[in-house]
């Protein structure tokens, strides 16, 4: 079986392709990243956490990746980092939108304060909406292209995580369903991934556990069984939807969660007895 750094140009799925991916730095960005340089695209790296980022292109190699330091909140910042990609080579395939962060868990809204709500807002719904503004500034005369933003299994649902950053994630969804239709015109598609938790540095912080602890949890509340979810293969999922063998893929959420997303507690009909 052919590993990614093996792949011949027959079977890397982005060769001559351009993608920018924000939050690059670490977790599903880096994964991201790496990945879709192994299938052959140039990538720019954008993050707030430059030595980190740096390290990142340091990895895939300097020809083949550019970091750029972006607070995607910062409308200048987005604009200055899609122009850079296209000064840079030419052209912008995809665009991936995955800066996020996460507040502290409060259950209680009464508990929660405005400041935390807004700059979860800040980042994961602005941000968002500023990465596809820009990138269908560049995308719509050149008629073609690939907007995917980072949603959550929270996007459908609701008690998996805060006020702010479940109702973040449904407005990913919003944004999302709100700009395939506006682009397909242009044959540009738009989709969105709803991964379940894995073992990145946002839900470590959020949960206050380690990699091994974190993954033992998500598996005990976990619906599938035999497998965990590594940021690999939200990765994986992203490289489907930013290639063209998803080409007739737009306006989507796709749900990375083992069936987690659709599971009714109040049923257990299906628990059989363990032999």
């Amino acid at each position: 079986m052919a590993t990614f750094s093996t792949l011949s140009a027959l079977t890397r799925r982005l060769e001559g392709k351009v993608a920018l991916v924000t939050g690059g730095a670490t977790g599903i960005g880096e994964c991201t990243a790496k990945l879709f340089s192994k299938h052959g695209a140039k990538v720019v790296i954008t993050d707030v956490q430059d030595e980190l980022g740096q390290s990142v292109v340091k990895q895939i190699g300097a020809s083949n990746s550019t970091y750029i330091h972006c607070d995607v909140t910062n409308e200048d910042h987005i604009r200055n980092a899609v122009d850079e990609t296209v000064s840079a080579y030419g052209k912008l395939d995809i665009m991936v939108n995955n800066a996020g962060i996460a507040d502290p868990p409060k259950p209680r809204i009464a508990d929660n304060h405005k400041a935390d709500f807004e700059r979860v807002l800040a980042v994961n719904v602005t941000g968002v909406f500023l990465g596809m503004k820009h990138a269908a500034r560049v995308m719509i005369p050149a008629r073609r292209g690939a907007i995917v933003s980072m949603a959550s299994v929270s996007s459908g649902m609701g008690g998996a995580a805060t006020h702010a950053y479940t109702t973040s994630k449904h407005a990913v969804l919003g944004l999302t369903r709100n700009l395939a239709v506006e682009l397909g015109q242009f044959g540009i598609r738009v989709n969105c991934l709803s991964p379940y938790a894995c073992a990145t540095d946002l839900s470590k912080k959020y949960l206050e556990l380690d990699d091994e602890a974190l993954e033992q949890f998500m598996v005990s509340m976990a619906n599938l069984k035999g497998t965990t979810l590594k940021a690999a293969d939200v990765a994986n999922a992203a490289l489907f939807l930013a290639s063209d063998e998803a080409q007739y893929v737009s306006g989507q959420n796709l749900f990375i969660d083992g069936g987690f997303g659709i599971v009714n507690s109040a049923m257990q009909i299906f628990n059989y007895p363990q032999s």
